[in-house]
């Protein structure tokens, strides 16, 4: 349309999978759980094991029981093609794959706080209130896709188990 604003699609939905490469060789699949129809911040759960390369990755063994990190995060890596959607999760259950509470604190004043965010939008707080400092919660943070890659390749540290 002439003059007018063109919005671009997302390459994702809720239910996407895609892959990560990491680091020190390797990949990690990624699920993306929450987002909104314009994207940015996103809450994903991620997978093990390390797998060798990026063809013939596995769907149907994804729940979000099995997964070794769920943080929110930017789509950064998703829109410009670093991290590449290989399909969705079969037979998607949205009710399956929860927005998780997490944790904020003040190591100053060792204080913290549970925070919940809205089921439709990881990027907008619901509810927040005093918590046990000692919290095992996971930490309220939105990690770039950078760090993303980091936290899973320490996670899966070692690089020659591939599977």
């Amino acid at each position: 349309m002439p003059g007018g604003v063109q919005v671009k699609k997302l390459p994702y939905i809720e239910s996407s999978v895609f892959i990560v490469p990491l680091p020190d060789r390797g990949y990690a699949r990624g699920v993306v759980a929450r987002t909104t129809s314009k994207g940015k911040i996103l809450l994903g759960y991620f997978f093990g094991p390390r797998l060798p390369s990026n063809k013939e990755v596995a769907l149907n063994d994804l729940h979000p029981d099995k997964s070794i990190l769920c943080v929110r995060f930017g789509d950064l890596g998703l829109i410009n093609g670093e991290w590449l959607v290989v399909g969705t999760v079969p037979n998607w259950k949205r009710s399956e794959w929860s927005m998780p509470d997490f944790v904020r604190r003040d190591e100053l004043s060792k204080k913290a706080w549970l925070v919940r965010y809205s089921d439709n939008d990881p990027s907008q707080i619901d509810e927040e209130y005093p918590t046990d400092f000692d919290s095992e919660l996971g930490r309220d943070s939105v990690s770039g896709y950078g760090a993303v890659e980091l936290k899973l390749a320490k996670l899966l540290s070692n690089p020659s188990d591939l599977s």
